[in-house]
């Protein structure tokens, strides 16, 4: 093994911890994945953790004032920019998303939305329903275009299905956001000072307003899925998983009252995600319905 490969194969190992160590549902979907589109999530998560984590908290538990972790940020964006252009960073995680990138075609007309929305998260004024919009497709919906061109490297698909396929992995970004949104209301609200809802205080949120709010992304759940099922079987088993498990908590978000889910963060417990997996990997459930008309085009072994 050469020193390069080496050096990739370290860079991609660590980026598999940061999966694990912070999102138990996206590391469960994720191995569901064959092992070389596993290890190109992994490399896309653990870019995006590490930047969302400097605009969280972590830095600033640093000691790090918000120009600072402007400035942070701005160098991730740069190191990150040259190493789509070198295919080498000394960055360990930067160097791990190079690499899946240059594979994948993941560019600059993704990078730098995210980049913008986790600029976004340091402005303490409150979004309306246009900086919202560009906030979610920045830091969410990106994310899921990144995914879906690692779905699809190498394969033949029509320019049709591919819309298809993008619209629906935006659709699936926004609604997981949103989820996000509500189970860290309070956190975000008392501890960061963010109010991602245009017209909803996080500290009086109503009823009427949370099942609005549920009401909207479950309407993104709904509108992914024509696009899911277009996906090629291992891809397709994963992102239903995914699609499964943010469909329960919006469940359980909208059961839960929002004097209570202000103070509280709703979780899936784990023996529902174990029967969530088993259905998935069954191909049951509503991503697997009307699979007979689902598109050839972007059937698994269909090489470019």
């Amino acid at each position: 093994m050469g020193a390069l490969e080496a050096y990739t194969a370290a860079a991609v190992a660590g980026a598999a911890v940061v999966i694990r160590r912070y999102s138990t549902s996206f590391g469960l979907a994720c191995r569901l994945l064959g092992a070389g589109q596993r290890e190109d999530i992994e490399n896309v998560y653990a870019l995006v953790r590490i930047a969302d984590e400097a605009v969280d908290g972590a830095a600033a538990e640093a000691g790090l004032t918000g120009p600072q972790v402007l400035a942070q940020l701005g160098r991730l964006e740069e190191e990150t920019s040259l190493a789509l252009e070198l295919g080498y960073s000394t960055n360990p995680v930067v160097h791990a998303f190079a690499q899946t990138a240059r594979r994948a075609g993941i560019g600059g007309d993704l990078v730098a939305p995210f980049f913008a929305s986790m600029r976004r998260d340091c402005d303490p004024h409150a979004h309306s329903e246009d900086s919202l919009g560009a906030y979610i497709y920045g830091s969410a919906e990106v994310v899921g275009l990144m995914c879906l061109r690692v779905f699809l490297a190498g394969l033949a698909v029509l320019p049709a299905d591919r819309a298809a396929m993008e619209h629906s992995a935006r659709c699936l970004g926004a609604a997981f956001q949103k989820v996000n949104f509500l189970r860290d209301l309070g956190q975000d609200g008392e501890e960061l000072g963010r109010a991602y809802f245009p017209g909803v205080d996080p500290r009086r949120l109503t009823e009427q307003q949370k099942h609005a709010l549920v009401a909207d992304l479950r309407g993104d759940l709904d509108a992914s899925l024509p696009g899911l099922r277009m996906l090629p079987p291992g891809p397709k088993r994963a992102v239903a998983l995914a699609h499964s498990l943010f469909s329960e908590l919006a469940d359980r978000i909208d059961a839960c009252p929002a004097r209570v889910l202000v103070t509280t963060r709703v979780r899936v417990p784990g023996h529902v995600k174990l029967r969530l997996a088993a259905a998935a990997v069954a191909g049951t459930g509503p991503a697997f319905a009307h699979d007979a008309g689902a598109s050839p085009a972007a059937a698994e072994g269909r090489a470019a």
